[in-house]
């Protein structure tokens, strides 16, 4: 809410606020069963005293627009038209609470709301600084372009055909040989795991994942009644030698893996494991999603060959993305499958969007085939260095006594787990209120309550040598009182 009441107006400042609150209320902005923000919050907003809420608030329920206790918060139960009205309109809380898609956990909501938040220092977010993306060589690239045709329509059902073309070259320079045919652009890996979900996957199947594993932090599967069975980690990734076991315990329908800087753990499998995992699923017969957004950002040395690069079977789904490289606004992601899974899913893309944005997918198709996608990786790969070798500085000397963590050759995550025992929730409480967003472990698994994923990718230099070492503060205080 933009709107602030006007100081200097004649009209008591209660009232303006009042009058705000009862016009979103009238024209249906805010509907009958919406909670309505506190009073502190309210109040923040508004920049106001709390009296001044309060009192604002009182002419609403004396009106009969809203009702208020102390467990349930301040709803709206009347619009001012349906005061007179000879039938109630739709409660559009119960309908909202009615969908079938499952809501995102409490704490990602908090966090998804908070990193809009300005001024908010974010050691917990998934994606590049503003300060790493190209926006000067893409102002650049789209200017000298404008000269050149490109559609505005719709494309077809799979993609642009330029892109997905450009898409199989990049991907034959990591070993993974594919034609157009057998990638559908997708808007984000995460329609495409989305698409998987819905498209090839029965309610109430089951898939083995990573634990901790960033399916638990979306619903994306479980929406579609999917169970995870979570399968452990060491320091070479995923425990191969338990898949067959968990397999047919449960009789699982696919495994979902990150190999290259796991998300949250930042993990790499190594090259003998991923050649025992794909044992293992071939002799299972067990298909697996490799998610491999991540692979691209490695510092010293590039990852092992994707498992897809390695998939003589057609085992391996595999997904790309450029959010994590290249622009997070553009959406633009592909699945490598077989041409039946293929089909099968830009099916269901067209009935759901009608395809990804034609914009999008011709600006990924020029970064590609231009040369300027290598030379821009180049460069986001020594930053992400720099900030990661700052993050381990600074845990090391804010966080060695109180915590434990590994390096992470590439991506974006640190994975810290205390060592003394803290009440995480009061944390991040605590931290928010400093201005500081984290990312609680047990938002990826619901036993690692104890660890947090830090991300070195997005805060700036200076916001993470002040973030860490007051977050490493705020953790000994809450550590001293306990």
């Amino acid at each position: 809410m933009e709107w602030k009441p006007d100081s200097s107006s004649d009209t008591p400042l209660y009232k303006q606020i009042a009058e705000f609150l009862r016009s979103k209320i009238s024209l249906g902005e805010w509907a009958i069963g919406t909670k309505i923000p506190s009073q502190r919050e309210l109040a923040a907003l508004f920049k106001v005293n709390r009296s001044t809420i309060v009192a604002a608030l009182g002419e609403l329920i004396a009106e009969g627009l809203l009702a208020g206790n102390t467990r349930g918060g301040t709803k709206v139960i009347n619009h001012t038209w349906n005061l007179i009205a000879a039938s109630p309109p739709p409660d559009w809380s119960d309908y909202a609470q009615a969908g079938a898609y499952y809501p995102n956990q409490p704490a990602v909501q908090l966090i998804n709301r908070a990193e809009f938040q300005p001024g908010v220092v974010r050691l917990g977010t998934g994606e590049l600084s503003p300060e790493l993306l190209p926006a000067e060589e893409m102002n650049r690239m789209l200017e000298e372009s404008s000269g050149h045709p490109f559609t505005l329509g719709y494309e077809e059902p799979a993609g642009n055909v330029t892109l997905r073309q450009n898409i199989a070259a990049y991907l034959k320079g990591i070993g993974i040989r594919t034609s157009a045919s057998n990638i559908l652009i997708v808007s984000g890996a995460l329609q495409g795991l989305h698409l998987i979900s819905t498209g090839l996957l029965h309610r109430g199947s089951t898939i083995l994942v990573e634990k901790p594993s960033y399916l638990y932090s979306v619903h994306v599967f479980q929406s579609s009644a999917i169970k995870f069975i979570g399968l452990p980690m060491d320091e070479e990734g995923l425990q191969t030698k338990l898949i067959s076991r968990y397999r047919s315990g449960y009789n699982a329908s696919l495994l979902y893996t990150v190999p290259s800087f796991h998300n949250p753990t930042g993990c790499l499998m190594t090259e003998p494991r991923r050649q025992q995992l794909m044992q293992v699923c071939a002799d299972e017969g067990l298909p697996i999603i490799e998610d491999d957004v991540y692979r691209e950002l490695w510092f010293d040395s590039p990852p092992p060959l994707p498992l897809k690069a390695r998939d003589p079977n057609a085992l391996v789904l595999y997904l790309g993305s450029l959010s994590k490289t290249l622009s997070p606004g553009l959406r633009i992601g592909w699945v490598v499958a077989p041409e039946p899974v293929i089909e099968r899913l830009a099916d269901i893309k067209m009935q759901q969007d009608y395809g990804s944005s034609s914009l999008s997918q011709w600006v990924a198709a020029k970064w590609l085939g231009s040369g300027m996608y290598e030379t821009h990786l180049t460069d986001v790969r020594a930053q992400l260095k720099r900030r990661r070798d700052l993050t381990l500085q600074l845990l090391h000397e804010y966080f060695s006594e109180i915590a434990v963590w590994t390096v992470p050759a590439g991506g974006f995550y640190v994975w810290l787990r205390f060592t003394v025992d803290l009440p995480m929730q009061l944390l991040f409480d605590r931290a928010l209120k400093q201005g500081i967003l984290i990312n609680p472990g047990s938002i990826y698994d619901r036993n690692a309550g104890g660890c947090l994923r830090i991300s070195y990718a997005y805060a700036s230099l200076s916001e993470l040598e002040w973030g860490l070492a007051r977050l490493a503060e705020l953790a000994r205080m809450l550590l001293v009182k306990s």
